[in-house]
């Protein structure tokens, strides 16, 4: 009976074991795949993290209330409060050396491009990157204009502006 016992006690001790073998395992793998996820799609890392902490069992808004809701903000014109902060933050800041000039080149398109993702949704331009990919010709030309936009100091309205998909969540 003893031997018996002291099987059962060992078996345990090895399921124990093994069962926290597996969970460092389970651990060490969510923890290397969140990383490469956060160094190749931050995005898509954050969304996977908040994915358990979403219940869809609330009422799905309408989407004339969440048209007019965003509407309402982005239409109104901004009103900052100039208090006394602005003037000290604006000191401390003077003392700052500005940057070193910054030279695009044609490479440094191709690589910015090239981690971009194909299909997502386009700009207001309407091209899609795997098509920016294939045609290397673009790269310096695209290299030249954003060159001239950081000799300017001054940004067109295209490069500022963006379109807005609203995504119901529910």
């Amino acid at each position: 009976m003893q031997k018996l016992t002291e099987r059962i006690d060992d078996l345990k001790q090895r399921i124990a074991a093994w069962g926290k073998r597996i969970r460092r395992y389970t651990e060490r793998s969510t923890r290397f795949n969140q990383n490469r996820l956060f160094q190749s799609d931050q995005k898509r890392l954050y969304k996977s993290l908040e994915r358990p902490m979403v219940s869809g069992t609330g009422p799905v808004p309408n989407q004339a209330d969440t048209v007019a809701f965003w509407r309402s903000l982005w239409s109104e014109p901004v009103n900052h409060n100039e208090g006394p902060w602005t003037e000290v933050v604006a000191s401390q800041c003077a003392g700052i050396t500005p940057m070193d000039p910054v030279t695009i080149t044609p490479d440094d398109v191709a690589e910015a491009v090239r981690r971009a993702p194909n299909w997502k949704s386009p700009g207001l331009d309407g091209l899609h990157h795997y098509w920016l990919k294939g045609f290397v010709v673009c790269h310096t030309v695209l290299a030249r204009q954003f060159q001239e936009v950081l000799n300017q100091k001054s940004l067109p309205s295209l490069f500022t502006t963006g379109i807005t998909h609203l995504v119901p969540k529910g």
